[in-house]
């Protein structure tokens, strides 16, 4: 029941973006200044809360699952979309810095999957016996 978790994470969102105005205010930027973020960051936060301390009956924590598995890719989706305006009316240099970014981060990917998998693979070796056992 997807509805649970809607007042939830539209407390969290109005929060989110009164705080963001205040912070755009608080700098002098005529702009929202991270409200979406600090939005997810007070879903988490109140989420995880109310699990602890037991208030959150099971229908809400699925309704609040639901709403941040579809929130997150939204707001992910939103902001690549304004960067990619913003580098384009900014120039070659943002866009240039952009595509080395994509591409160091596709470069990490294998390397950052070969950590975890390297600790597992030494911890699940078998203990062999050395060569002056007398075997």
């Amino acid at each position: 029941m997807a509805i649970y978790g809607t007042a939830l994470l539209s407390l969290c969102l109005i929060c989110g973006l009164v705080a963001g105005q205040l912070i755009g205010l608080a700098i002098g930027v005529d702009a929202n200044v991270g409200g979406v973020g600090i939005a997810m960051l007070l879903l988490i936060v109140i989420s995880g809360r109310l699990q602890a301390m037991g208030l959150m009956a099971k229908p809400t924590q699925s309704g609040v699952l639901f709403w941040s598995s579809i929130y997150i890719p939204i707001v992910v989706a939103m902001a690549a979309s304004q960067n990619v305006r913003a580098a384009f009316s900014g120039g070659t240099v943002a866009i240039v810095a952009g595509i080395a970014v994509v591409i160091a981060s596709f470069a990490m990917a294998p390397l950052i999957s070969r950590i975890g998998r390297a600790e597992a693979s030494v911890a699940s070796l078998p203990e062999s016996s050395s060569p002056g056992d007398g075997e």
